[in-house]
């Protein structure tokens, strides 16, 4: 007699319980796998409060108790909680040998190692024999497309952040740095279609308005239009760092540099790894010359004004000129590179050659407002400075100083009319004119000091910088 149907579905249903208890136990949690998620919840509420530091604490005992929390590294990583040393050091402190089997253990290092941070010399990636099949792995190509960018390499960059779009359009990974790479190759039309098709699919991933707020900073004139898109991209994710990054460029670009220095303070914070600036510059040109060839005049130049701009700030004023006139060198025409080498001229007492520098960054850039009021106060500082002697005049000491053609004009024009009445000194009635003293002129620069202190700023945005 034929077994009825419900009876033969009631024996299957038990079968497929009971297969799924066995599958359970093989997949129960260790005490130590919970204690890591619990540390990995933890973890993110502390992030979610904006205490990083607990927050880091927290992903690191995570890791430390279950090497393969990858959500833990992967958030220490993407969050910049730790400098590149502390990310490469913590790597190494990891008891991947206690955990895990030699191939495992193999294939995991392999894996967090491609997550670190690639600022430095990046070098071969070797991908170990036990997974060679990794090799075409999307999240490997991105890692080798990272290594690629911060080598300012950025063709090759983006021919392997090109692939990699083509195989998974929304890599999240991935669509970072291919738009920082189409916003260094300047490719306005296709950042302008993926930016839209961003926002169409994922309107609240910050990366979306992200793109957004880039083709608009990169089309220029749009800077308002960039700030609104990328302050809806640190809304919706307050710890984003390249849309920080971002927004202080579009208030520089305008010269807001208050702003703009707020809005780079607060990347700092959220993108672990900044020190002293000086040392943050002699650092980059040290890996700048370790890529060679690779990086153009237009990455050497912003650098070495700005070390220039440094080593002033820290009173080592033969440095300061030494990486000005490097800077020179590279870009010949650049105002602000002249500016800069008047002003270190000045500070060190050296007027005559500050006019003259001074002077040159005028006949570049007219509109110069800093030039401009310095080379006027440099004029009465070097007039001051120079001995009275008989038949003196204020002509006779402009033409002292070369280069200053211009000047000369001017300033004959204005006595041209009084030289006629122009009466011979006697030595007896001879006077020294009245010399500034030294605290005005100090006085003076610290006037102009806010404004000079926006000098870094302006050379790193100017037209010769990407």
């Amino acid at each position: 007699m034929e077994e009825p149907a419900s009876k033969k579905l009631l024996d299957k249903g038990l079968k497929e319980e009971a297969g799924t208890r066995e599958t359970a136990k093989e997949w129960e949690m260790s005490p130590t796998s919970i204690s890591s998620s619990i540390c990995l919840l933890r973890g993110k509420i502390y992030d979610a409060m904006d205490n990083r530091p607990l927050a880091t604490s927290s992903y690191k005992e995570a890791l430390k108790l279950d090497v393969y929390c990858f959500e833990a590294f992967d958030l220490l990583t993407s969050h910049h909680m730790l400098t590149a040393q502390e990310e490469r050091d913590f790597l190494d402190s990891l008891p991947l040998n206690q955990q895990c089997t030699e191939e495992e253990e193999e294939l995991l290092h392999f894996l967090y190692e491609n997550k670190l941070k690639k600022y430095n010399k990046p070098s071969e990636m070797v991908v170990p024999e036990l997974v060679n099949g990794l090799q075409d792995n999307l999240d490997v190509v991105v890692s080798l497309a990272e290594r690629h960018y911060y080598n300012c390499d950025f063709k090759m960059c983006y021919a392997l952040t090109s692939m990699v779009m083509v195989k998974d359009p929304f890599h999240a990974n991935c669509l970072p740095v291919h738009i920082g790479t189409l916003v260094e190759l300047s490719k306005a039309n296709e950042l302008f279609y993926l930016s839209h098709k961003l926002v169409d699919l994922y309107p609240n991933n910050p990366v979306s308005w992200f793109a957004v707020g880039c083709y608009y900073l990169m089309v220029g004139h749009k800077n308002e239009h960039a700030r609104r898109y990328l302050s809806k991209a640190t809304t919706l994710d307050r710890t984003y760092g390249p849309a920080w990054i971002a927004y202080g460029h579009s208030f520089a670009v305008e010269s807001e540099h208050d702003q703009a220095m707020a809005a780079y303070f607060t990347a700092a914070q959220l993108m672990k790894g900044w020190k002293t600036a000086e040392k943050l510059f002699l650092d980059a040109m040290e890996k700048i010359k370790a890529i060679g060839s690779e990086v153009t005049v237009d990455k050497w130049e912003p650098l070495l004004n700005n070390l220039g701009h440094v080593c002033r700030k820290l009173k080592k004023y033969v440095q300061a000129l030494e990486y000005h006139r490097q800077a020179l060198v590279l870009v010949p025409q650049h105002a602000s590179t002249y500016s800069a080498i008047g002003y270190v001229h000045s500070l060190m007492g050296d007027f005559e050659s500050a006019i003259d520098y001074f002077h040159t960054a005028l006949g570049l850039k007219r509109d110069d407002t800093f030039s401009v009021t310095m080379l006027g106060h440099c004029i009465e500082m070097y007039i001051g400075d120079s001995d009275a002697y008989i038949g003196t005049d204020i002509k006779d000491k402009v033409k002292m100083i070369p280069g200053t053609t211009a000047l000369k004009k001017i300033l004959s024009t204005s006595a041209e009319d009084s030289d006629s009445q122009t009466q011979p000194l006697e030595e007896s009635s001879v006077m020294a004119p009245e010399t500034p003293p030294a605290d005005a002129f100090q006085r003076f620069l610290l006037e102009c000091d806010m404004r000079e202190n926006d000098m870094m700023l302006e050379t790193s945005m100017s037209d010769t910088s990407t």
